[in-house]
């Protein structure tokens, strides 16, 4: 494994002999509870994919609770710090479909096609993606089904795991070891 710092980012670059380095991309905007997002990263570490992270955080990335839910995969996850969305914006290639995770989304999750250089963008645990975002890009607007009018809303690690392990399905979960 290679590592260095840019600025304030860490990157990893991994090397495995059966599948590309990393694939697809999951994009957490402004995250607040620390286990989500070490989850989340301990995931990627899993799954070779690639974690972007968008300030501001409700949390410190030295967190306890986050180095704890992603135990000791940090380091086997390439994953990048963004001050804010439009930073990040001008970073994705024309190639990478954005598809926004949200309630109320138009399509359900599994009915999306979804490609290798995809991002899969979620955000905040208390108010999800801002709703202009979400209307400006209803075409990438999905959501998870639910099934009880009581629930509010899903866990944002598992809606990751969900989405992700579907698009990795969609594609023959090449690389599986």
């Amino acid at each position: 494994m290679l590592e260095y710092w840019s600025g304030r980012q860490r990157f990893a670059i991994l090397h495995y002999s059966k599948a590309p380095i990393f694939c697809m991309h999951i994009v957490l905007v402004e995250p607040e509870i620390p286990p989500n997002t070490g989850n989340v990263a301990r995931l990627c570490a899993a799954t070779r994919t690639t974690l972007h992270l968008i300030e501001p955080f409700g949390f410190k990335l030295g967190d306890a609770q986050l180095k704890r839910a992603g135990m000791d995969y940090w380091r086997h996850v390439k994953w990048h710090r963004w001050p804010n969305w439009k930073a990040f914006m001008a970073t994705v290639p024309t190639k990478g479909q954005l598809w926004f995770v949200e309630s109320g989304g138009p399509k359900i999750y599994s009915d999306a096609k979804f490609s290798v250089d995809d991002y899969l963008v979620f955000g905040r645990e208390t108010a999800g993606l801002p709703k202009q975002l979400l209307e400006q890009n209803d075409e990438h607007w999905l959501r998870i089904p639910m099934f009880n009018e009581k629930s509010r809303s899903l866990n944002l690690s598992n809606c990751v795991a969900l989405a992700l392990f579907e698009a990795l399905r969609q594609q023959g979960f090449k690389g599986e070891v």
